[in-house]
């Protein structure tokens, strides 16, 4: 392990790890340096120049992303001097740039208009109509698209497929200001991290297809949460809207930062898995395909649990919340039963990668694992409890509790998807992470615990 040593920075003393980078440092302890280019997950490139300070014993400033920290360092961010090159620096970047701002989907989210109003504020020596042109709303594929215009050339995304995915899509050709990014000939961005690249671009040249002219994201408020797409676990932010007298819906799944098990990023199946959170909700008490209410619904599941106690199988869903899945099991000693949650219909090799991707398709197996719940078949032919299980089963009779419309057999009450709700999960290595409830509806239906509640009321 490297030796911890101490640095100055604006005057501070900081620790850091011997042959560190200082943007490193910079970054952690929330020391405001610009920069473009240098993404954590990439490592330096070094092309922006962004994020230029000066060394005591240097004598020129040198750029932080390609600097490795030194015992006795001094470190100068904030002079007049650095502040006046960075705004020379930005005015290149802005050279060819597009007045965009107003219609761009990065605005509010753009390092380029932030880092405008820190060091630019400069008149520009070029005029619109001499700006050079290039190609705009170019469909690269995966649900990602290119406005050549608005590249700053910094090459996240290049070196996110050449790195990260090592699929090589991406490179950029020409040379000064004609460089431009674009695919390699005959070739679409087509794996299945490509959306990635919409996070790491720090402007508003890649969007998504998805989110785009959809909403601005001032106006969206973020949760905190984790995908339930398979085992691994990503952690995410939710965003989401609820306009006044609206309800609230989400927009969008963006990957958040967790080291310990997905980084920086997330596969494109769980980013776009928001959609099928909102879409075929099972919004009403059904009693054999027909609409009843709430008190009908919870009093006849009473009568028929009552009915065929004895002959009684609970099964549940392995993406119920850790305590979603104790109240169930505390609930099924009451009425003198078992639980169980197959399997076998979450295995899904074809889904599994060397990345993020789980064969297992169940966010929360790991719980069921740990609390020794039952995996195989119902022992129970009478009455089978489905608390959003997605096998199909068949018994005398049936009291489900789905989130979608599927199979209406017997009494179906609606249930509150993850996202409406909040809770913990384990994921497949053993770590235990919270998720937020996003989404708060007007007119909410009841989680499972709240279900419970009202069973045994």
């Amino acid at each position: 392990m490297s030796e911890v040593i101490n640095i100055i920075v604006d005057g501070e003393n900081y620790e850091a790890q011997e042959g560190s980078l200082l943007i490193d440092l910079l970054i952690k302890n929330k020391i405001k340096v610009p920069y473009f280019c240098y993404h954590e997950s990439l490592g330096p490139d070094g092309n922006c120049r962004m994020c230029m300070v000066e060394i005591e014993g240097q004598k020129r400033p040198q750029i932080a992303c390609d600097t490795f920290v030194k015992e006795g360092m001094e470190v100068r961010s904030n002079t007049q001097n650095i502040k006046s090159l960075r705004t020379d620096i930005l005015e290149l970047e802005l050279i060819n740039h597009p007045v965009d701002c107003p219609v761009c989907d990065q605005a509010g989210e753009c390092s380029l208009q932030d880092f405008y109003m820190d060091y630019g504020l400069h008149n520009s020596k070029v005029t619109i109509q001499d700006k050079v042109k290039h190609d705009k709303a170019v469909d690269l594929g995966s649900n990602v698209m290119l406005d050549q215009e608005r590249c700053v050339l910094c090459a996240r995304c290049t070196r996110f497929t050449d790195k990260i995915t090592g699929t090589h899509e991406l490179g950029i050709i020409g040379r000064g200001d004609n460089a431009k990014v674009s695919t390699m000939p005959g070739r679409k961005l087509s794996n299945a991290y490509a959306m990635n690249v919409v996070d790491l671009c720090p402007v508003g040249a890649l969007t998504s297809k998805d989110f785009r002219f959809s909403q601005r994201v001032w106006f969206l408020q973020t949760a905190e949460s984790v995908c339930h797409g398979c085992a691994k676990g990503c952690n995410i932010y939710i965003d989401h809207n609820k306009p006044k007298y609206k309800d609230d819906v989400m927009y969008r799944f963006r990957p958040r930062r967790n080291d310990a098990v997905n980084g920086f990023f997330m596969c494109d199946e769980g980013r776009l898995s928001y959609k099928e959170l909102q879409e075929n909700r099972q919004e009403r008490a059904l009693l054999n395909g027909e609409d009843i209410s709430q008190e009908e619904a919870i009093q006849k599941a009473k009568e028929t649990i009552k009915k065929f106690y004895g002959n009684i199988c609970i099964i549940l869903d392995a993406n119920l919340y850790t305590q979603e899945i104790e109240a169930i099991i505390k609930f099924a000693k009451t009425i003198g039963t078992n639980v169980c949650s197959p399997q076998e219909i979450y295995q899904d090799e074809d889904f599994k990668d060397d990345m993020l991707k789980s064969a297992n398709r169940a966010a929360n197996s790991k719980t069921i694992e740990k609390l020794h719940v039952y995996t195989g078949k119902p022992r129970s032919d009478g009455l089978i409890i489905n608390f959003n299980h997605p096998g199909e089963f068949s018994a005398q009779s049936q009291i489900n509790f789905f989130t979608h419309k599927r199979n209406n057999a017997g009494l179906t009450l609606p249930t509150a998807t993850w996202n409406e709700s909040s809770g913990t999960l384990t994921n497949e290595d053993g770590i235990e992470q919270k998720c937020e409830q996003a989404i708060h509806k007007n007119n909410p239906v009841p989680t499972v615990i709240e279900y419970l509640q009202r069973l045994q009321s």
